[in-house]
């Protein structure tokens, strides 16, 4: 059976770069439905949980209750704090938060607010739904906690609260911490009380894009508005956690929210979150809602009849991220933004993609040289010169080997198709860079 799991996930990537986005689903879906039995055995990443939103009653589970990375699934703890100071009046939608120096320095993917500006409560609420944005979520931190350190407490206890027994929060936006850790369990339990406790601010989860200082921000979440029924919640990734999804669906009087961790691209993630839905959603109960997660202060947590505990037993180790070298959510907010930051102060996070995490899909190659750091210079001076051209281009660095020794490919992906890639190409040669389209 390990071998046709691993055979399945592997057939994958291949099926969908060959299909249209979301017709793709119904090709792989036998693949998947072979692969998700063993989806441990064949990704030690994965993990996966649907469950009926009004019963609580587990429709799928596999690997729910080990840890894993929540990256920046984090950010629906800091949004259910900001609906939580919301509806208690502390503070309202118009509410200004001023953005720190310590806030506005965050990595991508960041909105960009200068430090000593500030934003509204709800452009805030926009920028983590769609833009993942880190600086808003540490501003949000330092707001509502007065510190980043004090607000991981807060959500930390909140977590415990909810019924999130396995969960620990080390800071607001997801960012690699080897002691921030949940489990797909966990997180669906935090999806349906966001949806049970803040029915109110729940439509801020099905923003589709939102316009700040005159530019237009997408939402990472591709499902929405593709897969009938879904209406938020959150992407995340990190390289230690995979590639993140909660999905939130309502449709024929029948809710789910759904968990996938530790997909190995975004868009087979995205591939088997569509085929969990759809074979799921038809099992979801269509009677009366019931209040799944108790909400009041607690020294213990007051759940109801949330997901009941499994009856397996919870491994006690987590993922190996020593060391923790990349980041990103989805797209970095800007590829020169992206490398300013690498170049200026060599932070521990790579903000470049490396071959261990290879874009696929059509790309373009600006470059070759002996060194990695040249590469990534290369990038950035590129990214810099064509920063419109390249505003949604994922910069990445890939090796190869000539008579002997590593060179670096330079890199950048994220091409619709082969059109766009070549469009982009000669674009760029009218600049005087050096490009071709490949298809990875």
């Amino acid at each position: 059976m390990g071998v046709v799991v691993r055979q399945a996930f592997a057939g994958i990537a291949r099926l969908v770069r060959n299909c249209s986005r979301f017709s793709a689903t119904a090709v792989v879906a036998t693949a998947l439905l072979a692969a998700s039995a063993g989806a441990a055995d064949a990704n030690a990443k994965y993990a996966g949980i649907v469950v009926d939103a009004k019963t609580g009653a587990v429709l799928y589970e596999d690997s729910a209750d080990a840890y894993r990375y929540p990256a920046s699934l984090t950010k629906m703890m800091t949004l259910y704090m900001v609906f939580e100071a919301l509806a208690s009046n502390r503070i309202s939608k118009n509410s200004r938060i001023t953005v720190s120096r310590n806030a506005a320095a965050e990595p991508p993917t960041k909105l960009g607010v200068p430090a000593g500006k500030s934003i509204t409560v709800e452009q805030a609420i926009h920028a983590l739904v769609t833009r993942s944005a880190n600086d808003v979520a540490t501003a949000v931190a330092e707001f509502l906690g007065g510190s980043e350190s004090n607000f991981a407490k807060l959500t930390t206890a909140k977590a415990r609260q909810l019924g999130m027994s396995k969960t620990t929060f080390r800071n607001a936006h997801g960012l690699p911490n080897s002691e921030q850790k949940t489990t797909a369990r966990d997180m669906a339990r935090l999806g349906i009380a966001l949806r049970e406790h803040f029915p109110q601010y729940y439509d801020y989860f099905s923003t589709r894009s939102f316009t700040y200082a005159g530019r237009r921000i997408n939402s990472h979440n591709n499902l929405l508005g593709r897969v009938k029924g879904v209406d938020g919640i959150k992407t995340g990734y990190i390289r230690a956690s995979g590639f993140n999804l909660v999905s939130s669906v309502s449709t024929g009087n029948r809710q789910i929210v759904a968990v996938v961790m530790g997909g190995r691209t975004a868009r087979t993630r995205d591939a088997h979150m569509a085929d969990l839905i759809k074979r799921y959603l038809p099992k979801a109960s269509t009677g009366s809602d019931r209040n799944l997660i108790a909400r009041g202060p607690a020294t213990q947590p007051v759940v109801a009849a949330m997901v009941p505990p499994a009856n397996v037993p919870v491994p006690s180790d987590r993922p190996d991220v020593a060391p923790v070298t990349a980041y990103a959510e989805e797209r970095p907010a800007s590829a020169k933004e992206t490398f300013a930051k690498a170049i200026s102060d060599k932070a521990d996070i790579d903000p470049v993609r490396t071959a261990s995490t290879k874009v696929s899909g059509w790309v373009i190659q600006v470059a070759s040289m002996p060194t990695e750091d040249e590469a990534r210079r290369y990038l950035a001076e590129t990214a810099s010169e064509a920063e419109t051209i390249l505003a949604d281009a994922t910069p990445f660095t890939e090796t190869f080997e000539m008579k002997g020794r590593t060179y670096y490919r330079a890199r950048f992906g994220g091409f619709t198709d082969k059109s766009d890639a070549w469009g982009a190409c000669a674009t760029l040669k009218k600049k005087n860079v050096a490009c071709y389209a490949v298809q990875n």
